[in-house]
């Protein structure tokens, strides 16, 4: 897949999985708009290995921001081909502890933002006949008890991108990517992998690079819209709760 000439922004890019995404459009020949909000100095360093690669700082907490930034990246890279949706929060946040701010930063950024990202991005996608994809998760399909927050906000992504996808056909297609666990949290130990790997029926953790050969396939999967791919390793074949 050559996207030589084409303009692809991708939020929360400076580490993690959308750093990954980054890279790998880079490779492809895309110009990439580089998103942070706080990690300055890893999008910096990518910026300055990739070419024709730029930075764009957001804090996408801020829904005027969030709209702006895709206009910012038309403006300056001069077209916008591909969005990926890929900034997120991920917190344990445990039935009872929840409080009203926390569920907010939860939701302004894994579902609100990806809003009006899109919406600051129609107009770039439309003349481009471009592409969008969302970061979903799957604790928007299984039950993930200790991260209602995070789970109600991805299945709002899911449902965000059938609904954007019915209101962008059929200039732009619009789908979104479930990963399983490709990146563990933080804070989890040996002892969390092993129980994962245990009980995902593939018998191992996913990468980053699962995630990207997934964004890879629905950029060039042209009749395909409003659809979430899921990349699991099969636990959704046993689900287990969290």
């Amino acid at each position: 897949m050559d996207l030589g000439g084409k303009v692809a922004l991708v939020t929360g890019s400076g580490r993690r999985v959308g750093r990954a995404i980054v890279e790998a459009l880079a490779g492809r020949g895309a110009r990439v708009a580089i998103h942070y909000n706080s990690s300055r100095p890893a999008a910096e360093e990518l910026g300055a290995r990739l070419d024709g690669a730029t930075t764009f700082q957001a804090d996408l907490r801020d829904a005027l921001a969030a709209e702006e930034l895709p206009r910012r990246v038309k403006a300056e890279l001069g077209r916008l081909d591909i969005v990926v949706n890929s900034a997120s929060v991920m917190m344990r946040q445990e039935l009872g502890s929840v409080t009203p701010d926390d569920w907010d930063q939860v939701h302004d950024i894994n579902l609100r933002a990806y809003f009006f990202v899109a919406q600051g991005a129609v107009d770039g996608l439309r003349a481009a006949r471009g592409t969008l994809i969302n970061i979903s998760d799957l604790s928007a399909i299984e039950a993930w008890p200790a991260y209602i927050p995070h789970s109600s906000s991805k299945a709002g992504v899911d449902a965000l991108t059938k609904g954007l996808a019915r209101a962008l056909a059929p200039d732009v297609r619009v789908n979104a990517i479930a990963p399983g666990a490709v990146l563990l949290p933080d804070d989890w130990g040996q002892k969390e992998a092993d129980e994962i790997i245990r009980t995902t029926p593939l018998r191992r953790l996913g990468s980053p690079a699962d995630v990207v050969r997934a964004v890879e396939y629905l950029i060039d999967a042209d009749y395909t819209t409003g659809t979430t791919l899921v990349v699991d390793g099969g636990r959704l074949l046993a689900p287990r709760t969290k």
